[in-house]
């Protein structure tokens, strides 16, 4: 995932890995574009890390940042896809080859 994120430097889109702000940690951030990705695994599917996610991305969204969340899964079977995604989020235009 971070070898692909790093690829969109090319296209003006920095990205940065393990990124504190104000009191999270969060994976993924292109600052300038206020996109946030997060990659979770399964623990995130229990109901009360779901409550924690739900409401430090409220808090994150509050601040003006676009939060994004990917599956390991989705990360590890769909690398492809979830790179359209995050160019979708980014508002980038897309080229189908």
């Amino acid at each position: 995932m971070w070898g692909e994120l790093r690829k969109l430097r090319r296209r003006g889109y920095h990205f940065r890995r393990q990124v504190p702000l104000d009191r999270y940690i969060v994976d993924f951030a292109c600052l300038d574009q206020r996109l946030i990705v997060e990659v979770d695994g399964f623990q995130h599917l229990a109901p009360e890390d779901a409550a924690k996610d739900a409401a430090r991305d409220a808090d994150l969204r509050w601040r003006g940042f676009t939060v994004l969340r990917l599956s390991n899964s989705d990360v590890s079977e769909t690398l492809d896809g979830v790179v359209l995604e995050i160019l979708a989020a980014l508002g980038a235009v897309v080229k189908v080859e």
